[in-house]
């Protein structure tokens, strides 16, 4: 199959050729439509979660994935060849990713694809969706809660927005300024990061929030606690320090009714992917100069011919 790879930390990705992945008693084989981008798989490919990760070179990079079942594992009966499939493909080492046009998946990362979402916005969902559900669900954002989302343009806070307002919760978003309208469409009442953060919140909610959402890390940690009437209601996933203060710290975990629930979201009409850029697997190096760049809208997605 063809895949991208790199030999070692610092390299660029490549395409080459790689033997089928083998398929465990656990796993499905995906025959994979589109793999999604995110900031920690060029983490990975550049050592930055070495002390954290046990990587194996030849390093095929990606953890999500949609796309068909094409052959299950003989303890699989959850799924069946041509099923449509999106999954968070975090296993217990780091090797066999998704940035390829097979991928091996446990049934335990694995969920069916929204019919209301394309290949490319399947792909998008698993991981941002998840760390979004999870650090919501850390938080206890239910109805009524006014909870503020940093960095509520980019991947994890688009999504965590609109769960946020799917659940009856009031959502301020910071971002730039040329998102805001984006943020008012997603259902969040936008503010401006940078100096006036604090400010700008507290016209909106004189009192504090009930809930924030660290998605970003520097002081938006120090920001939240400002603002947030219970610091045990922070939550950070770009920031494990936020637990010395009393908040939380959440690193997303692979869940597969997790992630079936945000399938619902999806078909209900509650929940889309904002797809910001849609390139093909050969263009992997270009994918991860953007990620890295850190100015998306939305998602990055890889699509695989």
């Amino acid at each position: 199959m063809k895949a991208a790879t790199i030999s070692a930390y610092g390299q660029s990705p490549h395409i080459t050729e790689e033997p089928d992945p083998k398929v465990g008693p656990d796993s499905v084989l995906i025959r994979v439509k589109a793999a999604g981008v995110n900031p920690v798989d060029w983490k990975i490919a550049t050592g930055h979660l070495d002390p954290v990760l046990n990587v194996y070179f030849p390093l095929v990079p990606g953890w999500d994935v949609a796309g068909v079942v094409q052959k299950v594992g003989p303890a699989v009966t959850e799924f069946a060849p041509g099923d449509e499939v999106m999954a968070y493909n975090r296993q217990d080492y780091v090797q066999h990713g998704t940035y390829a046009e097979f991928a091996a998946a446990p049934v335990r990362t694995l969920a069916r694809k929204p019919t209301s979402l394309t290949w490319e916005q399947a792909a998008g969902l698993p991981l941002a969706g998840l760390t979004a559900y999870q650090s919501l669900r850390t938080a206890r954002v239910s109805a009524g809660d006014t909870v503020l989302v940093h960095a509520a343009a980019g991947g994890v806070g688009t999504l965590a927005v609109q769960i946020a307002v799917a659940q009856g919760a009031r959502v301020i978003g910071t971002a730039s300024d040329r998102n805001h309208d984006f943020l008012r469409e997603l259902g969040a009442e936008p503010v401006a990061y940078g100096t006036g953060l604090v400010e700008g919140v507290r016209a909106l909610a004189p009192e504090g929030v009930d809930a924030s959402m660290d998605y970003v890390g520097g002081d938006s940690v120090a920001q939240s606690f400002e603002l947030t009437r219970s610091p045990g209601r922070v939550v950070s996933i770009a920031d494990a320090s936020a637990t010395a203060l009393g908040g939380r710290y959440v690193f997303v975990r692979p869940d597969a009714e997790d992630l079936a629930a945000l399938g619902e979201l999806a078909d209900a009409g509650k929940l889309t992917v904002h797809v910001d850029r849609v390139l093909p697997l050969a263009k992997v190096a270009e994918a991860f100069k953007l990620s890295q760049e850190g100015r998306t809208r939305g998602k990055i997605v890889l699509s695989v011919p």
